[in-house]
This record gives structure tokens, sequence and C-alpha cells, in this order.
């Protein structure tokens, strides 16, 4: 699970609580931190939950939040898509 909430100043906090974290920890914040410069979201304060998911999975809920968060109702999908090509 991943949320989303604003922060006034610029900058980035990431708060992880995962099973694998010894293991991955770096990979998944690494994850969450290029998903959101790709968003251009700039200032955020993420809570992310892990048991484990697999990159894709991660990616792809961190951008639901961010759209959720910002309440955007249009997606380009095609372009998210790409970032993996």
């Amino acid at each position: 699970m991943v949320t989303v909430e604003p922060m006034e100043e610029k900058g980035i906090q990431i708060s992880l609580e995962s099973s694998v974290e010894k293991q991955f920890g770096e990979q998944i914040r690494q994850v969450i931190s290029e998903t959101l410069a790709k968003l251009g979201v700039e200032a955020a304060q993420i809570t992310a939950v892990d048991k484990g998911a697999l990159d894709c999975t991660i990616q792809a809920r961190t951008i639901t939040a961010v759209h959720r968060a910002s309440e955007t109702e249009t997606y380009d999908w095609k372009e998210i898509r790409s970032w993996n090509a």
C-alpha cells in the first residue's frame, strides 16, 4: 500500500514499513523516488507498507496514489508504459 500526502516545502519523505526492508528497502525507495520524479512530484510525504511486492507493483501503486491524491481524472497511460520500455 502506498499513500501520498502533500507537503508545503519541497522535498520527498518516504516512510517504509516492509518485511523485506533489509534486503530490498533501498530498491523500494528508489522505485518510489524515480516514479515520483517522472510524475513531476516535488513535495510529498509517502507512506509505503510492503510485503515483498515486485518493482512494477510498487510503481503502479505509487502512480495510483499520486493520481488519487491530486484528484487527476485523466492519465497518459502510453507515456507511463514507455517508462519501462
